[in-house]
């Protein structure tokens, strides 16, 4: 969410003449992440947040927004997004698609406790069973394809040592997702990238999840996988807290149980959602793109995510 394109209230004077929003009062630029250009937009209707999108396409968006939009419709949670006097939610401004969503109440919990980690346990399921009829598909576009055409341009900035882990890593992967017990894996509509500054919280409940310009078809479990090894370890060290492992996986657990194929590739998924943030970061770092207010992540905190879960056995899925 670095800015890449810059715009003014001026530049929003007419464009904005197309929503029901009133006059644009202000706009924010907000500064954390590395994909699309955000901003805070007050207008005369209210708070929203306007994104323009730097790598995804006018076809590919559909997705995402409808995703949302069906989401919203069943009671999850999540940004509404927008239409203009067309119907149309994806727009384009400054010549990119753009996308105005309704703000989310709250504040992002950044120390997270198990009550907390079991909000988000509980609102996960329900996304994912809220899901399962949602009419479009668009495959996980950070997901095994993207590691494979990704690594060979990240290895050649990489040690020794690194590079032999990202290749060991792939090739465990490729594996896994070619055997029976990946193949009977719940699948679905996945955010992919539910981290703690995704999710927003009043108190000790959760008001909703934002950013899913990550989202795809792929496998709850994933989903699930990326989510514990951001709101449930240490950030120091990449290990998993128990305690807090717990409470995320037995409040999903309640509303959407585990299945015994889940149970058992739940650390090679562990290792998965690690390795995909390890080479997103690797890629970011060696690969960067110009940008205002850019805020690169750290690569090394996700292999170190990465060599704990192969180290250290998970905690089982159970009840």
């Amino acid at each position: 969410m670095a800015v890449f394109t810059t715009v003014t209230l001026d530049d929003l004077s007419q464009w904005i003449k197309q929503f029901p929003l009133g006059k644009a009062l202000d706009l924010q630029g907000i500064s954390s992440g590395i994909e699309n250009s955000n901003f805070f937009l007050t207008t005369e209707r209210g708070e929203f947040v306007l994104t323009i999108f730097e790598n995804l396409s006018f076809e590919q968006l559909p997705f995402y927004v409808q995703l949302m939009r069906h989401l919203a419709e069943r009671g999850v949670p999540v940004p509404a997004p927008v239409p203009n006097a067309q119907g149309e939610l994806v727009v384009a401004l400054a010549g990119k698609p753009a996308v105005v969503v309704s703000k989310l109440d709250g504040s992002s919990q950044m120390d997270p406790q198990p009550v907390h980690c079991a909000e988000v346990g509980a609102m996960l399921a329900r996304m994912h069973l809220a899901g399962r009829d949602f009419p479009l598909r668009q495959p996980n576009l950070r997901g095994l394809d993207w590691w494979i055409e990704t690594v060979p341009k990240v290895l050649p900035f990489l040690d020794a040592e690194k590079a032999a882990l990202l290749e060991s890593e792939l090739a465990f992967q490729r594996a896994f997702a070619a055997g029976d017990t990946y193949r009977q894996l719940e699948q679905g509509p996945v955010h992919a990238d539910l981290f703690r500054n995704n999710v927003m919280f009043v108190g000790e409940r959760l008001s909703g999840c934002f950013d899913f310009y990550f989202a795809g078809w792929d496998s709850w479990l994933f989903d699930l996988a990326v989510t514990v090894n951001d709101w449930c370890i240490d950030l120091d060290t990449g290990r998993l807290d128990q305690v807090r492992v717990r409470a995320l996986t037995r409040a999903y657990h309640a509303t959407r149980p585990f299945t015994a194929a889940e149970a058992q590739a739940w650390q090679p998924m562990l290792r998965a959602a690690a390795l995909r943030f390890w080479l997103s970061r690797l890629y970011d770092l060696h690969r960067p793109r110009e940008a205002e207010m850019l805020t690169p992540h750290d690569p090394s905190h996700f292999e170190r995510v990465l060599r704990e879960r192969i180290a250290v056995p998970a905690p089982s899925l159970s009840a």
